[in-house]
């Protein structure tokens, strides 16, 4: 009994020890596969080919690395998985310890010749390099691919602007009875896996992913066709921040320059400034915007009509300062003609706006100028000093000086109310000052209906 139970078990170590080694290369060998053999690589792998290749492909969004409004141009970063069925390639994973898939490099079978329409650069990346082959023929193969694809840009609510960028997938030479493009995940899924997936989006907010499956005809010949539809929306927060926001303020600074006066060119010079600083943004926002556009974008539109605005209170001051140089003009000639007149008056300028004259009689000369009747009559200040000697020696001095100080006195009050006379405003000057009112309370009208108008427009286009 010891005897047969110690045979038993020398028989069992033999059948662990015997136990059936396999490899891959076993797979291979009972497949034949190797580069040599036309018979994977050369033709569509099917046995009747009246039966079309049904060729299985996703797409999963990983990265939206750029969008180029000047150009037109999307880059994302996906994932492309396909698989389709070859029916020369089949085995029995018990014969082979089990092994249900291998991998093989890329150039040993046959692939679908497929390509994206709206892709204007090749892939800079190489491809993966390897596939996998299923025990049943199914092979699979997953590419990662930066992708360089023309997209329409629709920028006429930039900043606030949302796009849908289209990648097209079909065969380049066989036809819809020769492969069948298909796809498994629906819109919902594609969209969930692709957030999940996604690491970096910059300044676009990836929104969702729809799949489509249509027939075009290209040169007669009718085609299958897969297109993923990718939408994104903008994050504005960037461009509010460093450019609506500055020339908002650009068009406050120039509404508060109705407080500085029309006189001088300060007004006028700082005006200007505040256009040229808006001309600026313009030329900034015109390496954004693409040229192509049908359509004027609203935010073109802002910078327009804020430049408009800021363009007729321009035109407001000179149109203001030219009036007001019209009231000055013929005060200038009068000053000249006065120059002229006290120049003449004795042949020396007075300082005074009194004429002493023979017997001690004062009168108002328009002239101001003391004209010397005599060449020898005394001034007003030697009278004074003859009147004070007199006191002294006679006693009726000191009435007839009174009297004198008293026209003295007149004649001041009559050169102040002159001066006053002078320094009112004249026609036109009163006429810039309604000018300015009425302009004033239109600009803030306008102003505020342009930016409601702008701000519906943004938030309902």
């Amino acid at each position: 009994m010891m005897l047969l139970l110690f045979l038993l078990l020398i028989r069992a170590a033999d059948g662990e020890s015997s136990e059936k080694v396999c490899s891959y290369q076993d797979v291979l060998n009972h497949l034949n596969l190797t580069k040599d053999n036309e018979l994977f690589s050369m033709t569509r792998p099917i046995k009747d080919y009246k039966r079309s290749t049904e060729v299985s492909l996703e797409l999963l969004l990983y990265a939206i690395l750029d969008v180029k409004e000047i150009d037109q141009t999307f880059v994302p970063y996906v994932w492309i998985l396909m698989k389709w069925q070859n029916d020369y390639i089949s085995w029995d994973p018990h014969d082979f310890c089990g092994i249900t898939n291998v991998s093989l490099p890329t150039g040993v079978l046959w692939k679908p010749d497929l390509t994206i329409e709206e892709m204007i650069e090749k892939d800079k990346a190489p491809p993966s390099p390897h596939l996998t082959i299923d025990y049943n023929g199914t092979v699979f193969v997953q590419n990662d691919q930066v992708l360089v694809s023309t997209c329409r840009m629709h920028v006429y609510k930039f900043p606030f602007d949302t796009q849908s960028c289209t990648l097209s997938f079909k065969s380049v030479v066989h036809t819809v009875t020769e492969i069948r493009l298909v796809h498994h995940w629906s819109s919902s899924e594609t969209t969930e896996w692709s957030r999940e997936l996604m690491r970096t989006q910059y300044e676009w907010l990836f929104l969702n992913m729809k799949v489509t499956n249509k027939s075009v005809t290209t040169f007669g010949a009718e085609q299958d066709m897969i297109i993923y539809t990718i939408s994104m929306k903008r994050r504005p927060l960037l461009y509010i921040i460093n450019f609506l926001l500055p020339v908002f303020f650009f068009l406050c600074l120039d509404l508060a320059s109705f407080l500085i006066s029309d006189r001088g060119g300060e007004k006028l010079s700082f005006k200007v400034t505040v256009l040229l600083a808006v001309t600026v943004m313009q030329l900034i926002l015109n390496e954004i915007l693409p040229s192509s556009s049908n359509r004027i974008p609203l935010i073109a539109v802002y910078c327009i009509g804020i430049f408009g605005l800021m363009l007729l209170s321009l035109l407001e001051t000179i149109v203001v300062m030219y009036l007001m140089e019209k009231d000055s003009a013929p005060q200038d000639d009068e000053t000249d003609g006065d120059q002229s007149l006290n120049t003449d008056c004795g042949g020396k300028r007075g300082k005074a706006s009194v004429s002493w004259c023979e017997g001690g009689n004062k009168k108002w000369n328009p002239c101001v100028c003391i004209c010397d009747v005599a060449a020898d009559e005394a001034t007003p200040a030697e009278l004074l000093k003859g009147s004070s000697s007199q006191l002294t020696e006679e006693p009726n001095a000191l009435v007839k000086l009174s009297d004198e100080l008293k026209d003295v006195v007149k004649t001041l009050i009559l050169l102040l109310n002159s001066r006053k006379e002078e320094e009112k405003p004249g026609y036109w000057t009163k006429k810039t000052e309604t000018i300015n009112k009425a302009y004033f309370i239109f600009y803030i009208t306008a102003a505020s209906l342009f930016l409601v108008f702008m701000f519906f427009n943004w938030t309902h286009a």
